[in-house]
């Protein structure tokens, strides 16, 4: 078992399932400020405000009594970090859901769950994490 836990730099990304992506788009937009930062296709759209990442997620069918929360994500300071925090994670038989893995944004993350089964992400992401990429 890891004995020292890796730091991280704070609660600073949130992925929301949306019925409607364009009007929320726009109300985080118009509304707080944030600007897109990446759409990667139709039904998803990254926007940020300088120090947050907020993902919206067009969801594939109603929502009504289910969880719109996608996934939390802890912000790490660079990729390296990423892989610590996994084998840190694994060391204490946490469950996860896939292996790091760099992004066409320049982002690397992976996925675990925590005990309730609400997916958590480590990520370094170029924007936020205040450190270029490596």
């Amino acid at each position: 078992m890891s004995a020292s836990r890796p730091t991280h730099l704070g609660l600073r990304h949130v992925a929301l399932y949306v019925q409607d992506l364009q009007a929320c788009e726009r109300f985080y937009v118009d509304l707080f400020g944030m600007h897109v930062e990446w759409r990667p296709d139709e039904d998803n759209v990254y926007l940020c405000s300088g120090c947050d990442n907020l993902a919206l997620h067009k969801a594939a069918s109603p929502l009504e009594g289910f969880q719109k929360l996608d996934h939390i994500g802890f912000i790490v300071k660079t990729m390296d970090e990423v892989d610590q925090w996994f084998e840190f994670l694994v060391s204490h038989d946490v469950k996860i859901r896939n292996q790091p893995r760099t992004h066409r944004d320049g982002a690397r993350s992976f996925y675990c769950f925590d005990p309730d089964g609400t997916v958590v992400q480590v990520i370094f992401h170029p924007p936020i994490s205040g450190i270029s990429v490596q």
